[in-house]
């Protein structure tokens, strides 16, 4: 994926499954355009039966990166209904929201709208598109096992700070989506709501962020 990123010259931040000891986690990795890996995010809270599988992630990998094209960060899936983990990441300037899913549902249309909305940032979903042919062939999948199948049909977008879908959702069939965008659409929209600033009460509300590495063994010399 490093070489990709140095390839097209661009910034990737892209899903992964990653392994620590016999750990594993639901990671998102970032890569800079020169193909250096800058930073990871693992989901705090893996979603109903994921907890099977995956581990939880900490503060400590919670980042929003400081670029040339803007402040990029990542919520995974189902954290992105997590109001204080949003609120975090508002309150370091995100700009460019990347929000990597498998909610093929209408309502998470609505919610990645309601994101951007809401901290005034751009946001970009991708949910793959995957038939029962992408699938292993011992696969039993309960949708059917004819290869045409869709198991999840998809629905990556854009949206900008005031709401509105710039680019998608495009559903039922593999796409690249693009969009051209300038950052002082969110000083504009940030104009009459700032969640983070000028609409905050922290004299009423304060959130404590704890960014170390939590690790259940403490070493002392």
């Amino acid at each position: 994926m490093g070489s990709f990123a140095a390839k097209m010259k661009a910034h990737i931040v892209v899903g992964v499954i990653e392994r620590d000891g016999a750990t594993l986690y639901c990671t998102a990795l970032f890569f800079a355009p020169d193909g250096s890996l800058t930073a990871k995010h693992r989901k705090l809270m893996p979603t109903g039966t994921e907890r099977l599988v995956w581990g939880q992630g900490d503060g400590s990998t919670l980042p929003v990166i400081d670029t040339e094209i803007g402040r990029i960060g990542a919520a995974i899936c189902w954290e992105n209904y997590m109001p204080d983990l949003r609120q975090s990441m508002y309150a370091r300037g995100i700009s460019l929201w990347c929000a990597p899913t498998v909610d093929e549902r209408e309502i998470w249309q609505a919610s990645m709208r309601h994101i951007a909305y809401e901290g005034r940032t751009f946001v970009l979903s991708a949910c793959q598109y995957l038939t029962r042919a992408d699938a292993p062939e011992d696969y039993d999948c309960h949708q059917g096992n004819s290869p045409e199948t869709v198991l999840i049909r998809g629905g990556s977008v854009i949206i900008n700070p005031f709401g509105e879908i710039i680019a998608g959702p495009v559903h039922d069939r593999e796409a690249i989506i693009t969009a051209d965008i300038s950052q002082d659409d969110i000083i504009r929209a940030k104009y009459d709501l700032d969640v983070a600033g000028h609409y905050a009460r922290p004299d009423v509300f304060s959130l404590h962020v704890c960014a170390a590495p939590r690790s259940h063994v403490t070493w002392m010399e």
